[in-house]
């Protein structure tokens, strides 16, 4: 090392210290943007718990995104290729595997006050995992009749239903407990289904081509698997005397409590709209599904490359996660959604150019073209529905925050029903079949319209942001109620702990 006889001036010391920390900049950006999702996770399981991101992680990550994934595409399948059915009637039938869907605050009652064996938590995830490996393992063995596989199918959703319940409570009782984090809590569900969805699409099409979708029914008893052990790694009091006589005034007293929060127009008018957005946004998906794997008037994709573009739009969906978290998350909901829901009617248009084949004539292939309209829409679509998602966890009141956000999901559920069962209604009026597409694409076109109708009822949606308290003081403190329905903390005792514990 050379040393230098001149004496530096204290400025000049200072911009030869620059120019000799220069070089580490670029690795230090990359440290901080590999470092900042693990020190946002740390951020959130020191504010709560580390418990609740794994349940969050696994739940929304492995269950309904992996899993979720998965089913998708194998039921399509299914449906097509396995039970024959036409799209229109497709679509009836995806719409009653949501019913369990619809019915969610009654797993969140009985979750809350009518434990078993001495646990409110536990037996309803071993029950949840046995109704899901139940369904998927008879269904992966046997080509059973329409009806039967309905009704396996519904059981297998129901299942999946009464997981997503708890989480559910835990997200809108920490919303309540640390409102700045509620959006972060979002994204955290956001980010974890569409990373899990996107692993699931990118697999499901080889899977379905290699075994068949009801050898993917058979892989989907692990996830499920993976419900019916949390059961019994779940850690929570035990409640030795429990007393059933209170279930009957525990259930008068939620009842008393969700009557009482629906009634306040600050609750009723964002959910009037929830509704009425999901509904007018008709699904005809399974009009879509069959165009595409049609080899005359479709562009006849192969199961792999239905699965890749499915994964597509996990990415989009993933990217809309992480641009709502990283500027759009302090917006006003109703400014917010008035650009999503603009933004979600007019990427509809990219079906009917689609569908019309106008890609062709600018010399776009279709499959370019489709994975770019999959791309687009899933984006737009999750940053439609985060602020609602933010929103609704926001409407919870205190003491029953699991079982009245599961009504206010149940209601966006029964929006997605009438969805489904518009849509299957407008393909069935329009007579597009299994083979008949002439006029599939008037029918994206009214859906498109419909889209962009419920900007008319924007106004039911408060002004406020995710920063600001929307429920009345008094609803939030309700001390009769929280002491009818007093929230517990559940802790998730992972698998590794335990063994460490038992050496």
């Amino acid at each position: 090392m050379v040393e230098r006889d001149d004496v530096l001036a204290p400025g000049e010391e200072e911009e030869v210290e620059a120019m000799e920390e220069e070089p580490e900049v670029p690795e230090q950006r990359a440290r901080g943007c590999f470092g900042a999702p693990i020190q946002w996770l740390r951020m959130l399981a020191a504010e709560m718990h580390w418990s609740f991101v794994l349940g969050v992680v696994f739940v929304y990550g492995i269950s309904q995104g992996l899993g979720g994934a998965l089913s998708r595409v194998a039921t399509e399948y299914y449906m097509k290729d396995v039970q024959k059915v036409q799209p229109s009637e497709a679509q009836i039938y995806s719409g009653i595997m949501k019913i369990p869907w619809i019915i969610k605050p009654l797993w969140g009652l009985l979750t809350d006050v009518v434990p078993v064996g001495g646990y409110r938590r536990r037996p309803y995830f071993v029950c949840a995992g046995f109704l899901s490996v139940f369904s998927m393992f008879v269904l992966s063995f046997y080509k059973v009749h329409l009806v039967l596989a309905l009704v396996l199918l519904t059981a297998g959703s129901a299942g999946v239903a009464i997981a997503d319940v708890t989480i559910d409570a835990c997200v809108a009782q920490n919303s309540i407990s640390h409102p700045s984090l509620a959006a972060d809590m979002q994204s955290l569900c956001a980010l974890s289904a569409s990373i899990g969805g996107l692993v699931g699409f990118v697999i499901s099409g080889i899977l379905v081509h290699l075994i068949g979708p009801m050898g993917v029914y058979g892989l989907l008893t692990v996830p499920a698997g993976l419900v019916l052990l949390l059961g019994f790694i779940l850690d929570e009091p035990h409640l030795p005397n429990f007393d059933y006589r209170q279930v009957n005034r525990k259930f008068f007293y939620a009842g008393k409590a969700m009557c009482t929060t629906l009634k306040i127009p600050a609750v009723w008018r964002p959910c009037l709209y929830m509704y009425t957005s999901l509904t007018l946004s008709l699904n005809i998906f399974d009009g879509m599904f069959y165009w595409y794997t049609d080899a005359k008037g479709g562009p006849l994709l192969s199961k792999e490359a239905v699965g890749y573009l499915f994964s597509i739009g996990s990415v989009g969906s993933l990217l809309g996660a992480l641009l709502y978290q990283h500027s759009l998350r302090d917006h006003p909901f109703r400014d917010l959604l008035f650009w999503t829901q603009l933004c979600f009617g007019l990427s509809g248009m990219l079906d009917l150019v689609l569908v019309l084949r106008l890609n062709l004539k600018v010399g776009m292939p279709d499959y370019f073209f489709a994975v770019i309209d999959e791309w687009v829409s899933q984006m737009i679509s999750r940053l439609k529905w985060m602020p609602l998602l933010v929103l609704s966890s926001k409407l919870c009141p205190s003491g029953i925050e699991g079982t009245f956000f599961a009504l206010l999901m149940s209601i966006d559920n029964v929006g997605i029903l009438s969805s489904s069962w518009g849509g299957g209604f407008l393909l069935h009026l329009l007579r597009v079949t299994r083979t008949q597409f002439e006029n599939l694409w008037l029918a994206v076109l009214i859906r498109n319209i419909l889209r962009i109708s419920p900007l008319c009822l924007l106004f039911l949606i408060p002004r406020g942001d995710p920063k600001s308290t929307i429920l009345p003081s008094e609803v939030l403190a309700s001390e009769e109620d929280a002491e009818a329905l007093e929230p517990e903390k559940i802790e998730l005792v992972s698998l590794v702990k335990s063994t460490d514990n038992r050496r």
